[in-house]
């Protein structure tokens, strides 16, 4: 099971994550001295009765929201964490408003900082909470009250138990379809070259394959493989791996990209899509308008030309085409996440697409 972290910055994802795991998911000095996360973090954790829990750790910063649903993209699980001090505050919103779209239908709260506050005020935030949720998927999710600097916490140690039980009970992806994987990480390790980390989205890849990188057409082969951080001779669909490639150099990969079966995309400029705008943007898409898209661990800058009569606006649904600079792919009944120009509204979402 993948977990994906949620929430406004500075409510304790990553204490919350170290907490769980025992990984500091902040790597880069600039995420030490400034104690905030920039960048994608993750973590593993062995379940007891087997498997591995992965995590991914993203920002909570509004300026980082394309980072954000980057990491959020592959996830199974979404774990919104909420500081009992704060409350409810507009990452908060507006990374649940993602995660909704991307279709993300299992998750759970993690209350933080519970040790900053009176009893009270526990208990006004979780209603807080609960209201937030009430009209989205998550609206039956527990809220587990949690200070994540205790190692004794009550509320960690059910947090802990019940993702183990999740996990145990998670039905199995299947692995059908062609292999791909949308890159999420790029690095190299001495002795195994150029790697290339992300959530496998569909199929299944094994050491020796053939896979092309999209859009680019660039072809490697996969000389090993790691699945949930483990060595593995298969990395199958809902599995985090990371894939040891020759033939192919660091600076040929990027987050965005895809590794896939060189069946599975023809890359376009156009996309054809069904495009829903949330009802709390007031702002109207007219035809040319810039928009940024979102779409796997992608981000894209695109301009919409609407397929039917009329303006999309506020809770409306609209065929549309977006036309880009630069070529992307994308594979039939994919979501993706839409947003003004300005990045300031994540607007428009959880549409099916179609290659144009």
């Amino acid at each position: 099971m993948i977990i994906g972290t949620a929430g406004h910055i500075d409510h304790g994802k990553t204490t919350l994550v170290r907490a769980l795991t025992g990984v500091d998911t902040d790597r880069l000095p600039e995420e030490k001295a400034r104690g905030i996360s920039i960048e994608l973090g993750y973590a593993y954790a062995p379940v007891p009765q087997g498997g591995v829990l992965g995590f991914v750790d993203v920002p909570g910063h509004e300026r980082l929201v394309h980072t954000m649903v980057a990491g959020a993209c592959g996830i199974d699980f979404a774990l919104l964490t909420v500081a009992a001090d704060d409350g409810v505050m507009p990452q908060t919103l507006e990374h649940l408003a993602i995660i909704d779209l991307l279709g993300v239908s299992a998750g759970a709260v993690a209350l933080t900082k519970i040790d900053r506050v009176a009893s009270q005020r526990t208990q006004e935030v979780t209603a807080q909470v609960r209201a937030a949720l009430a009209a989205t998927p998550l609206a039956g999710a527990l809220v587990f009250p949690i200070d994540a600097t205790d190692t004794g916490c009550p509320g960690l140690a059910a947090l802990r138990q019940h993702l183990y039980e999740l996990a145990t009970r998670a039905p199995v992806h299947e692995a059908n379809g062609l292999f791909r994987l949308a890159v999420d990480r790029v690095f190299t390790l001495p002795g195994h070259g150029t790697l290339a980390a992300g959530t496998v989205f569909s199929g299944q890849v094994r050491s020796g394959d053939i896979v092309v990188v999209m859009p680019g057409k660039l072809s490697a082969r996969v000389r090993s493989l790691h699945a949930q951080s483990r060595p593995a001779e298969v990395g199958r669909t809902g599995e985090r791996c990371a894939l040891a490639l020759t033939g192919v150099a660091k600076d040929d990969l990027a987050r965005g990209h895809w590794l896939a079966d060189p069946r599975v995309f023809i890359a376009s400029n156009r996309l054809d899509v069904r495009l829903h705008f949330l009802r709390e943007v007031d702002a109207p898409v007219k035809a040319w308008s810039p928009v940024h898209v979102h779409l796997g661990t992608a981000h894209r800058v695109a301009h919409v030309v609407p397929l039917e009569p009329g303006r999309l606006a506020a809770g409306d649904s609209m065929r549309v085409q977006l036309v880009f600079d630069a070529p992307v792919c994308a594979t039939c009944g994919e979501r993706f996440i839409v947003r003004d120009a300005q990045g300031r509204h994540s607007g428009s979402q959880p549409s099916r697409l179609s290659s144009g």
